[in-house]
């Protein structure tokens, strides 16, 4: 009987997949030199809310992918976009780290490659221009932060696990978007010094944000992939996950009314 239960599950796990798959595509933009992903919900009508997602940094993924279907599961179009380029993704965390800091060093270009896929997103017939969400995990979601710098025209910024320096902090003035920044209160990677300059940054400009904070969780607490030892500074932590990502379906219900 038990066996019978176990190959049960496994087969709805199959299906499952095989129909989040079905839904979700690689497609190419920017002249061919990027490849995103893009994942549409079951019902897609003219006005449907839309999500551009930035990855982490080891680029497209599958574990990427799978937080973009999470999203498009709750009925928006979700389009993960390409930092690195079409073909270019990082082997291990080594490459990741060397790739991923020419964007933070280069702002501008990180910039240009954020408003690249938030462009090939908004010409999506299907997509509410009006809202439009970046959301993004590690250093995505310092590019979703970054992306709401620019000045893009979006609706709001979620980020989880995010790198939260100012480096330019009168470019504040140029955020359009509410941000929530969903922080592991233990994380090493962000510095004291970080939090309080991105909060001063907000402040000063009056950004409308949130920064939440979950007890015990370290970088990466959304990512399985991480492992669970806390002690390498970055590791998946169920309940800051799940509350994490609750409150981000429900803070887009909100804005999305």
């Amino acid at each position: 009987m038990k066996k019978i239960l176990t190959l049960v599950y496994l087969a709805f796990c199959f299906s499952f997949f095989a129909k989040a798959a079905e839904n979700g595509k690689l497609v190419t933009y920017g002249d061919g030199k990027f490849e995103g992903y893009l994942v549409t919900p079951e019902k897609v009508h003219n006005k449907t809310p839309a999500i551009l997602m930035i990855h982490n940094w080891l680029g497209v993924t599958d574990e990427t992918k799978f937080q973009a279907q999470r999203f498009a599961k709750l009925g928006y179009i979700v389009l993960e976009l390409d930092i690195y380029g079409k073909g270019i993704r990082p082997a291990n965390s080594e490459e990741a780290g060397k790739l991923s800091a020419q964007y933070k060093k280069d702002r501008q270009l990180f910039r240009e490659r954020l408003n690249l896929g938030l462009k090939f997103l908004s010409q999506d017939k299907s997509v509410d221009k009006s809202k439009i969400v970046a959301v993004g995990y590690c250093f995505g979601g310092t590019g979703a932060i970054e992306l709401a710098r620019s000045g893009a025209d979006i609706k709001a910024v979620i980020s989880f696990h995010g790198g939260l320096d100012s480096p330019a902090p009168q470019d504040g003035k140029n955020i359009k978007a509410q941000i929530v920044a969903h922080h592991g209160a233990d994380d090493p990677y962000v510095k004291v010094a970080d939090i309080a300059a991105f909060e001063k940054e907000m402040n000063d400009n009056h950004v409308k944000y949130q920064l939440i904070k979950y007890p015990g969780a370290v970088h990466s607490f959304t990512e399985k992939g991480a492992g669970n030892d806390n002690s390498k500074g970055a590791a998946y932590n169920k309940e800051a996950d799940e509350k994490s990502f609750a409150a981000a379906e429900s803070f887009l219900q909100q804005i999305f009314k």
